[in-house]
């Protein structure tokens, strides 16, 4: 076996080096503190549950996405989240039962993948997001777009783009509207999902193809699905997103996309992903969805989770340097009251430390802090 080298991390792993770190905390808390100017109460789960419970909550959807390993202490496979959002359903229906609903909570924490994604070659993530417990309506949904809206806001992004989807769109005609045999509904799920015209008729599902057409910019398309749903199956849902993107109107584009499904494997009739110009890949998504309570039934919730690792260094403006080098034998007290003020000071240690050499930006000098040249 090859021998690993003392430095190497594995692969989809990094360290994060000044300057970047500071901004990827500026951008969390940034994030952070509107979540909590919105009544959203801060925890903290545990970065490793049994996979079982974990895997079983999540519907099965996560099994084969999770790092898992033995406890040599209870004998049981345990695993590495790969998905806080499930911890927070969790939380609420169990140490949080009885708690007043709706319930507002918020969380940041690392997930880890098994394997990268195309678009995210980290097996690393930074999550952050906001649950709200209790209520899956439109207000509940319109309340969390639009806090998901302002904290990316908050941390310097503009030009966000927020596409609106109906997760169990195929599940709702598959009903009575446009009836499919049990055992097609996954099939035809996925080839609207992959927007694959010739799938859809391969499966002699024509009646569906409609759909693939009502994609977009969000007036227009609503307006394709409208007239779409001739039955009047969707009305409520369509009224829904009407409200929605009412409500969000100036705040950001929106579009439509009611038959994708990547990436909302457990939300129930609403689900949305954040887009933002100059982001390869989506920001962040959320929607409804029903968390399993002890005894077989459910509670429903409305929450998103953002993934900000890559605006870290984009915060809006640049920061100013900050840094206000203190020469050999300066007073703790004077040191003292420049932090106060907001200097970040770095004291000299020997002769040989200089502003230039320790990246100051400042200098303090006849008990000043002047800038360098």
């Amino acid at each position: 076996m090859t021998k690993i080298p003392p430095d190497l991390l594995p692969e989809g792993f990094r360290d994060i080096l000044p300057p970047y770190a500071a901004s990827a905390a500026r951008v969390t808390r940034a994030m952070l503190d509107v979540l909590a100017s919105h009544g959203y109460a801060r925890i903290a789960p545990s970065m490793v549950e049994f996979e079982e419970t974990m895997a079983a909550r999540s519907g099965g959807t996560m099994r084969n996405r999770l790092l898992r390993f033995s406890d040599p202490v209870s004998g049981h496979t345990l695993a590495l989240r790969g998905d806080i959002t499930v911890q927070v359903g969790r939380i609420a229906t169990s140490l949080l039962s009885d708690a007043v609903r709706p319930l507002r909570l918020s969380y940041r924490g690392s997930v880890l993948r098994l394997r990268a994604a195309p678009l995210r070659p980290e097996r690393e993530i930074t999550q952050l997001g906001a649950e709200l417990i209790g209520n899956d309506g439109v207000a509940a949904a319109s309340e969390v777009v639009s806090v998901a809206i302002e904290a990316l806001e908050a941390a310097g992004v503009k030009d966000i783009i927020v596409d609106l989807t109906l997760p169990d769109l195929t599940e709702i005609l598959a009903q009575s509207a446009l009836p499919l045999p049990a055992d097609q509904i996954d099939a035809v799920r996925g080839e609207l999902d992959m927007k694959d015209a010739g799938g859809l008729s391969a499966l002699g599902a024509d009646a569906y193809l409609p759909l693939l057409a009502a994609t977009g910019a969000f007036d227009t398309a609503i307006e394709k699905l409208q007239n779409f749903d001739a039955t009047g199956v969707l009305a409520s849902r369509i009224a829904g997103l009407r409200d929605i993107a009412q409500r969000l109107a100036g705040r950001a584009a929106i579009t439509l996309d009611p038959t994708e499904r990547h990436g909302f494997e457990y939300q129930s009739w609403f689900g949305f992903t954040l887009f933002a110009k100059g982001y390869s890949a989506a920001l962040g998504r959320g929607g409804t969805y029903a968390i399993a309570r002890p005894g077989g039934t459910h509670e429903v919730a409305t929450g998103f989770s953002l993934y900000p690792d890559p605006l870290t260094g984009t915060e809006r403006g640049e920061a100013e340097n900050k840094r206000l080098f203190l020469p050999l034998g300066t007073d703790a007290a004077k040191a003292a009251r420049l932090r106060a003020e907001g200097w970040i000071t770095v004291a000299a240690l020997d002769l040989d430390d200089t502003a230039k050499r320790l990246n100051c930006g400042h200098i303090l000098s006849n008990g000043r802090a002047q800038a360098l040249e």
